[in-house]
């Protein structure tokens, strides 16, 4: 594999990996369409700063959301929009699958 191939695809592997939990999809999710500061984003996920910020570092660092100090406050806004997309793409298949297997344990 030619260098420049590879290295895309870890830089892809990078994002897949920042989006691969929960609190985070529920980051970015949230900041759909809005900005919003670290206090909003940690009552929105119901646990501690120091959890939030962790997991918005990782999503930092994959390019996924930015930041910016607004006195005070550190505002994060989503910088990778179509991880929606394909966070909807999964969410869509994922449902069809549950309906699949519960139609089988219903039958």
């Amino acid at each position: 594999m030619e260098p420049k191939v590879k290295e895309r695809l870890l830089l892809k592997a990078e994002v897949f990996k920042a989006m691969g939990h929960p609190l985070r999809l529920g980051i970015i999710e949230f900041l759909h369409g809005r900005e919003m500061c670290v206090c909003d984003i940690m009552t929105h996920v119901g646990t501690e700063i120091s959890n939030v910020s962790k997991h918005l570092s990782i999503l930092k660092k994959a390019g996924l959301v930015a930041d910016r100090r607004d006195g005070l406050k550190i505002m994060y806004r989503l910088t990778m929009p179509c991880a929606l997309d394909f966070a909807r793409c999964v969410e869509g298949v994922v449902i069809k699958r549950l309906e699949e297997q519960r139609a089988v344990m219903v039958a």
